[in-house]
């Protein structure tokens, strides 16, 4: 039983993640549509958060396989 749980909660870490890179993306192209001077400010920025999503995510997956154990 909490092998599937684990696994209920890594799927939704990784959903999770899928939508706030979704939602960044998203919104980095609005603004580099309405000021594409400040493409690379935004770019930049955009990164970051993307990767501090992807770091949360990686966490949650990481906590949810070690409650299998």
């Amino acid at each position: 039983m909490t092998g599937s749980v684990a696994a209920i909660g890594a799927g939704l870490a990784a959903i999770g993640a899928g939508l706030g890179i979704g939602k960044i993306g998203g919104s980095a192209m609005d603004g580099i549509a309405r000021q594409p001077e400040a493409a690379s400010k935004i770019q930049t920025a955009m990164l970051i958060a993307a990767a501090f999503v992807e770091a949360v995510a990686l966490f949650a997956v990481v906590v949810a396989l070690m409650g299998n154990g």
